[in-house]
């Protein structure tokens, strides 16, 4: 497989200077460079959020802000994208990182613990549990790429976020071909990923395709 996404990236349009930089000093800086979103994927995203007309966008999941760049640079300029993210020790690097490619004014970064950070912005914006959000204040993407235990979690705690129509995209969910063995390894990550994918596929408020891309895209859409 490697020498067809090597095919593939080839035939893509190319990354920016400004994703070059983030990926080397991934690569540099990090012992994690594998968590990169990459050119492929990423292209990917920035198609999605282009061609949906999106304006705002949920990411779950900063790391060194690759993906986050993609999403924001196909905003319109009235867009925003609020990426929260769990490690400071990552924020310098960030934020020179969405200053290079030119979307600082278009992303807030939140600091903080994923689930705790969700929860602040469903009280700020008075959601209680099976209400939605005022439809201005809802979102037309959300990118979950976070701790893989917690997916379930987080599902729950975004869907009455998205607009109906709105997508829910899911990182990491065949997680290296794990949750399609049998029997089934009983990691919290694997585990974590098995029940979120069940859980999505017998939701009856979605439709859902896992695109078999890299580790796994799951394009969740709200009915």
């Amino acid at each position: 497989m490697e020498h067809i996404y090597k095919y593939i990236e080839e035939h893509a349009t190319q990354q920016s200077e400004a994703l070059n930089w983030v990926a080397k000093q991934t690569h540099i800086r990090t012992n994690h460079a594998r968590m990169l979103s990459g050119a492929i994927q990423g292209e990917l995203l920035r198609i999605i959020v282009q061609t949906s007309g999106a304006k705002r966008i949920l990411e779950l999941g900063t790391f060194t802000g690759y993906s986050a760049i993609c999403l924001a640079s196909a905003l319109p300029a009235d867009g925003h994208l609020d990426t929260l993210e769990l490690n400071d020790e990552l924020e310098d690097l960030i934020l020179e990182g969405f200053e290079r490619a030119g979307v600082s004014e278009k992303i807030s970064l939140h600091i903080g613990d994923c689930k705790e950070t969700l929860r602040r912005f469903r009280s700020e914006t008075g959601l209680s549990e099976g209400s939605e959000a005022d439809s201005d204040k809802m979102y037309d993407i959300v990118y979950m790429d976070a701790n893989k235990r917690e997916y379930c979690e987080y599902y729950d705690l975004v869907f009455d976020m998205v607009r109906p129509g709105g997508l829910i995209l899911a990182d990491n969910v065949l997680w290296d071909g794990k949750v399609c063995q049998d029997p089934l390894p009983q990691d919290k990550q694997t585990l974590g990923i098995a029940r979120f994918n069940d859980m999505v596929s017998k939701d009856s408020r979605t439709e859902s395709v896992i695109i078999p891309l890299r580790d796994g895209l799951n394009v969740i859409r709200k009915k």
